[in-house]
């Protein structure tokens, strides 16, 4: 998988990939991720790639050429598919998407900031718009990184255990159940016994049947989707 990342300020979401799963995903070449400065397609001599509002209005919006100068040029080099824009309108981020787009080959994500983009970028270019909740942050930054990280960890050599993303919450629609560890009685605090008993058939049941139990009781939406 490659993702190009197209951003006004790339240096706030560089970091993400330089440890843990994003690192290793990386490291061993099953994903590649390329960090595009919008300003380097700016023909402005100040390299600005805003401007103010047509009719009037609070905040600057980003302009159509230097995105469009970016996409072309990534474009002319391969064919993508998906053109995802980061934006607080888009199609809310859950756990299905996250898994048809692990198994995409080639995205661009474009990083909305200042007050949006000019709506001919979003007419023309983009073919997927994407928010990570009902809320506005500075810039589409972090909720690119928040995207790739539920997409390539996804990604198959990824995760050490590929088995572990199949039990996380929101597959199948299900919050995880409560887990434990080591030691197996704290401050006189117990795991459960079926969890020590050696029945995984048991222990496969009550699982399922505290994810269900916990998903009624934080997340009961999630039981009416199909």
């Amino acid at each position: 998988m490659r993702i190009d990342i197209i951003s006004v300020l790339p240096e706030l979401i560089e970091s993400p990939f330089q440890a843990s799963i994003l690192k290793r995903a990386i490291t061993k070449g099953l994903v590649e991720v390329h960090f595009h400065n919008l300003r380097d397609y700016s023909t402005n001599k100040h390299k600005n790639v805003d401007d103010y509002q047509f009719g009037g209005g609070a905040g600057m919006v980003m302009s159509v050429e230097p995105i469009d100068k970016c996409i072309t040029a990534l474009k002319a080099e391969r064919e993508y598919d998906e053109i995802i824009y980061m934006t607080p309108d888009g199609e809310t981020l859950n756990q299905q998407m996250a898994n048809g787009m692990s198994m995409l080959k080639n995205i661009i994500i474009l990083c909305g900031h200042y007050k949006g983009v000019d709506q001919r970028v979003r007419d023309h270019f983009i073919t997927k718009e994407i928010s990570i909740g009902d809320y506005v942050l500075s810039g589409g930054e972090l909720g690119a990184a928040i995207l790739c990280d539920a997409i390539i960890r996804l990604v198959p050599g990824v995760l050490s255990n590929e088995t572990s993303a199949l039990t996380d919450s929101f597959q199948d629609n299900l919050l995880a159940p409560p887990i434990y560890t080591r030691p197996a009685e704290y401050k006189g605090w117990k795991v459960p016994d079926i969890l020590l008993s050696g029945n995984f058939a048991a222990i496969d049941k009550w699982r399922e049947d505290k994810a269900y139990e916990h998903t009624k009781n934080r997340r009961p939406d999630l039981l009416d989707r199909e």
